[in-house]
């Protein structure tokens, strides 16, 4: 009995010893608390903030959750400021999430804090800079007592694009004129449609000369439309191409019912100021989509002038009381001086202007009047500010731009690099043919032009 007590003991002994073992090995994890909240994500180099974005999302924040040691959930807010030091700043949002997105809008009402701008009109106000952003992490209330952590300071550069004005609301249609009777032909591109208050009705303004025409989208055939039936209704039958004569259309296409109409329609300036007299041709104002205008530009004599429709009398315009709003009353002739001018209309409210501009010219031996001038006058592309075209016959010699048949402003290319320049011996020789020049003045430190 007694050996069989003292073999107890021993076992007893033994299982402790291995117990003792094992829980020598065992390592109970007990986390210190990480109380510092931090940024996470990645920030972009620059943030592009208008007002047409303003519901968009910015930036999302994300964070990390750091743990107070406490068994409560974690708080957290978002903060902006204008400056770096956070004397003042703006409480974006309130989470339980651990990130939080932040909209244009949002960052639209800092910028402005910061000082910045995009109104053209107020140069000493920049449209770029810096806006400051960080996060506090709390649990609780929040209140003075509450365990807290705030982040470091994280700086992003945003942009405030300048200002281009609101603009029309209207906009260039995937839909086009092409054919034979229109400038680029069969080939396009095409003469562009334009959107209108009615979801299914566009418009297009075209000058087109004796041929057929039909409709496509996207400058590409497939779908394209015709009228075979010449009811009025288009379709996509066989020899359906639409005949036409020379002039200048309004084109209009419901396509709520397939109909289309093609109208005799330009407005246009007559006069003793005009080139050609009150006897007219008129000389044609081009649609402005961008602001919903017509538009020319124009060299006047000392004289007067007044507004009409398809170089006939009957709904002409002028200005009676001189206060920049057309009427059709007596005696209401606009009297101009001599010079060069952009001539605006928007036939919405009747408003006008005739401000003094640039005309630009190609001047040179090549040029139908020499180096003397009048230059051969470029029209410019309203729907791309900057960019004037000018179809003409040269001869061999050579050719200069300038504006207003005047020296001093005059461009060449002394390098034949595509870019205009003032350098020395500039003048850009041609062979004689016939050509579409295009300059690009959209980019005013660095002119281009093309000859095709």
């Amino acid at each position: 009995m007694k050996n069989i007590r003292i073999i107890g003991l021993f076992i007893l002994i033994a299982l402790g010893m291995v117990s003792c073992e094992k829980d020598d090995n065992l390592f109970i994890s007990s986390p210190e608390p990480s109380e510092e909240v931090m940024f996470t994500n990645t920030f972009l180099n620059e943030y592009v903030l208008t007002s047409e974005t303003k519901k968009n999302i910015a930036e999302r924040f994300v964070w990390n959750a750091p743990n107070f040691g406490v068994a409560t959930p974690n708080s957290f807010e978002l903060h902006g400021a204008a400056t770096e030091d956070f004397a003042e700043f703006t409480l974006l949002g309130s989470t339980a999430e651990n990130n939080y997105g932040v909209t244009v809008e949002q960052m639209l009402a800092l910028a402005a804090l910061a000082g910045l701008d995009n109104d053209p009109d107020t140069a000493d106000m920049p449209n770029s800079g810096s806006l400051y952003f960080r996060v506090r992490a709390f649990i609780g209330d929040g209140g003075e007592n509450a365990p807290e952590s705030i982040s470091t300071v994280t700086a992003l550069n945003v942009v405030l694009p300048e200002a281009k004005g609101e603009g029309s609301g209207i906009e260039v249609s995937t839909w086009g004129v092409v054919g034979g009777a229109t400038p680029n032909g069969w080939d396009g591109p095409d003469i562009p449609f334009y959107t209108t208050d009615n979801p299914d009705v566009i418009v297009a303004y075209a000058n087109l000369v004796d041929g057929e025409i039909k409709f496509r989208q996207n400058n590409a055939w497939g779908g394209d439309f015709g009228d075979a039936n010449n009811d009025g209704i288009l379709d996509q039958d066989p020899d359906n191409n639409i005949a036409v004569t020379e002039g200048t259309y309004r084109i209009t296409i419901d396509w709520s019912d397939n109909s289309y109409t093609i109208e005799t329609f330009y407005w246009g300036l007559v006069g003793s100021a005009t080139p050609n007299g009150w006897d007219g041709p008129d000389t044609k104002l081009v649609y402005d989509y961008n602001t919903d205008t017509f538009k020319t530009v124009v060299q006047l004599k000392d004289g007067e002038v007044k507004v009409r429709m398809n170089d006939t009398w009957g709904g002409d315009y002028g200005d009676a009381n001189g206060d920049g709003v057309l009427d059709q009353d007596a005696d209401n002739n606009i009297a101009v001086t001599a010079g060069y001018y952009l001539v605006t209309v928007n036939f919405n409210t009747l408003e006008y202007s005739i401000t003094e501009t640039k005309i630009w010219g190609l001047v040179g031996s090549a040029t139908p009047n020499g180096w003397d001038g009048p230059d051969s006058k470029f029209t410019p592309d309203f729907a791309n500010p900057g960019v004037w075209t000018l179809d003409i016959t040269l001869a061999d010699g050579e050719i200069k731009v300038r504006p207003n048949d005047t020296w001093g402003e005059d461009y060449g290319d002394a390098n034949l690099d595509g870019v205009l320049d003032r350098d020395s011996d500039n003048n850009i020789a041609v062979t004689a043919g016939t050509y579409r020049i295009t300059l690009d003045f959209s980019d005013e430190s660095s002119p281009t032009y093309t000859i095709e």
